[in-house]
């Protein structure tokens, strides 16, 4: 057993004495009290309040005198409240409440400060009325820096297991786009080849969010910068499927999401712009690839456009039953984003991510750049 929770017992046995009002006023029980290992303040009732007794333990525990108390209302004793008691001064509370009342700090002059658990009572004499007050003060000071430093070890431990997982799966993927990539390199058909290329884009995406919550660039923190994120996608698109001619307008604002928001808007954002660099300038010398990912006072409002061929006659985007799809539904049903398609042929295509402040957005001032 604990030896706060062994102290708190011999207070409870203590309280159940009886005849303990009686008890109080004999000297020989005063003696008693004056050898227990236990904190031990007592007021009278009766006419004004006023403390009548401390014994030896409270004097070390808390540095005061008893001659000191003596005589005066609870107010005297030192101690500020902890948790719920934040604010509380030690002496109010014992009056105020009963049993176990809270935990206080007690600063002493000339010496380190303590940490006390405190239980008050009242005490009635044998006709029922009300006629002292007891108060305990068990010393829990070691006991709280235990509890502290194992939380802050277990803390730490957590932390190192959570980078050590990041920096591995951050590798996998990197290793996985790679292996994919050159396998692409080695098959004969067009379109296989194109579906290498597209899954070794969507894995390297999801590298990148890994990349984005990693220590070095982010910490440990549950918030990605949306407008970072995407620009570290578009760069990664543009480096893998370069055509000579076709420029990408980027523009983005800061906007911190969750990794919930980042993941499915990364991948649509991949998604389009390969799509785009891939299919919408057939048969042109060239174009402009657009992205912008902007912050008004409503929320962020993401675009990805082309000034390409735009999409074929009964072609939609995205087609259902592809994966593309199922990161849409994603996206809207996760990320509370709207999703907007346009396509004009030989005009170009324009999606547009909607995100309202309140469903995308943590909680934070996020100061929008003036738009032209």
């Amino acid at each position: 057993m604990a030896a706060s929770e062994a102290k708190a017992e011999q207070i409870d046995e203590l309280l159940a004495t009886p005849n303990l009002a009686g008890a109080l006023e004999s000297e020989q029980f005063r003696r008693f009290l004056d050898q227990i290992p236990i904190a031990i303040v007592v007021s009278v009732l009766k006419g004004r309040e006023r403390i009548v007794y401390a014994n030896p333990e409270f004097e070390k525990l808390s540095g005061q005198a008893a001659a000191d108390i003596e005589g005066k209302p609870w107010s005297v004793l030192r101690g500020q409240g902890n948790g719920e008691n934040k604010g509380h001064k030690l002496g109010a509370v014992v009056v105020e409440k009963s049993d176990f009342v809270g935990t206080f700090r007690i600063e002493r002059t000339g010496r380190e400060s303590v940490v006390v658990d405190a239980y008050s009572n009242s005490i009635q004499d044998d006709d029922g009325i009300p006629a002292f007050r007891l108060a305990a003060l068990v010393d829990v000071t070691a006991h709280g820096q235990i509890q502290r430093e194992e939380f802050e070890n277990r803390i730490r431990e957590k932390d190192t297991l959570l980078r050590e997982i990041q920096h591995r799966v951050k590798n996998n993927l990197q290793m996985i786009t790679a292996l994919i990539r050159l396998e692409a390199r080695n098959v004969s058909s067009g379109s296989a080849t194109s579906r290498f290329d597209r899954l070794a884009g969507r894995i390297e995406s999801l590298q990148l969010l890994y990349q984005s919550l990693s220590e070095e660039e982010k910490g440990l923190g549950q918030e990605i910068d949306l407008g970072v994120y995407l620009s570290q996608v578009a760069s990664a698109v543009m480096r893998s499927h370069a055509v000579e001619g076709i420029r990408l307008d980027l523009k983005v604002d800061s906007y911190p999401v969750s990794v919930n928001v980042a993941m499915p808007t990364g991948l649509v954002v991949n998604e389009l712009l390969t799509n785009a660099l891939k299919h919408a300038f057939v048969g042109r010398d060239g174009g402009t690839i657009t992205l912008h990912s902007l912050v008004d006072c409503n929320g962020c409002r993401v675009v990805v456009a082309d000034d390409g061929v735009g999409l074929p006659d009964g072609v939609e985007w995205p087609q259902r039953g592809k994966l593309g799809a199922l990161i849409v539904q994603s996206l809207r049903e996760n990320a509370k984003a709207g999703v907007e398609v346009e396509s004009t042929s030989g005009k170009g295509t324009r999606v547009t991510i909607i995100f309202t402040r309140s469903a995308a957005a943590p909680e934070v001032a996020i100061k929008p750049r003036e738009l032209t």
